[in-house]
């Protein structure tokens, strides 16, 4: 069994919804650059891994160790040290949220990003309970079941990209990405938000990059400037540390469910700010998910 004593309950809880409210609006934010500044996901993956990796090489030492979960040895098995730890988060990072950023494009912010999250809670809690030993508690599966429920409600909604199918796929593979990161760090793993994680995310991806295209071709290089330091530091830099911090204290699959917060705040962004279409079935879906997430809260 794994304990959860790192941090208080609560605090994780606090931790892990603030990251996902950020990675939400770091969605809208990717999916208006790429609409604006000639930018593919690839590219805007790469710049958001080179502003958040330069950031922490800035701050002190002291400042910028504190990032993340670790085992209670320092060690994860062939990949303990935290050269290893560094090299497996950045390339859970990599496939993640490259993944993601190309799904938002393909099938629009809404969608994208529903797909994405919703794997999440199905993959973290039967991998938390098989591998893990993390009991599924009833409060926590009706908590899994409403959030199920209010996503078949969601992906019922029109897609917005041109490309759904393709959008559908990526987003499967950004939430298996995520569910494996979550779960290995969750099991011991010395996952980090360290500057060694985001240079390997920036390395893996730098060459793809380069054939799409790595510098924006817009009019407008005060707003990207702005939109890509955003992207580096508050729903990369800051949302992984809370995220990280946040898996300490809180079950795999109570931290899948919290997540859900990211494609609430994507839909509603992407009604009101990007144009995309509003459905009764997505104020039904919306308020599945809130219910999904107050059950957790009262537990």
């Amino acid at each position: 069994m794994t304990s959860y004593a790192a941090v208080p309950f609560r605090h994780g809880l606090l931790s892990i919804s603030a990251a996902a409210v950020a990675w939400g609006v770091g969605g809208a934010v990717a999916a208006l650059l790429m609409r604006t500044s000639g930018l593919g996901p690839v590219a805007v993956s790469c710049w958001r891994f080179g502003v958040a990796a330069l950031c922490l090489a800035l701050l002190p030492a002291r400042a910028s160790g504190r990032s993340g979960v670790s085992g209670a040895s320092g060690t994860s098995g062939a990949f303990g040290g935290r050269r290893g730890a560094a090299v497996l988060t950045g390339l859970g990072l990599a496939v993640s949220q490259c993944a993601y950023f190309a799904s938002v494009h393909y099938a629009g912010l809404g969608l994208g990003t529903l797909i994405t999250i919703g794997a999440g809670p199905v993959l973290t809690s039967l991998g938390g309970h098989l591998l893990l030993g993390e009991r599924l508690t009833g409060r926590a599966a009706a908590a899994v079941a409403l959030a199920l429920g209010g996503l078949v409600l969601l992906v019922a909604a029109p897609a917005a990209g041109p490309r759904p199918a393709l959008g559908v796929g990526l987003a499967v593979l950004a939430g298996a990405g995520q569910s494996g990161l979550t779960l290995w760090a969750r099991g011991g793993g010395s996952a980090r938000a360290s500057t060694g994680a985001f240079v390997t995310g920036l390395l893996c991806l730098l060459p793809f990059a380069a054939l799409q295209g790595v510098l924006p071709s817009t009019g407008q290089p005060a707003l990207t400037g702005g939109a890509l330091l955003f992207l580096g530091t508050v729903p990369t830099l800051l949302a992984y540390r809370w995220y990280f911090t946040g898996l300490t204290a809180v079950p795999g699959t109570t931290a899948s469910v919290l997540v859900l917060l990211e494609p609430a705040t994507a839909a509603v962004i992407g009604v009101l700010f990007l144009g995309e279409p509003f459905t009764a079935g997505l104020v039904a879906g919306s308020a599945l998910l809130l219910a999904a997430i107050a059950a957790l809260a009262r537990a």
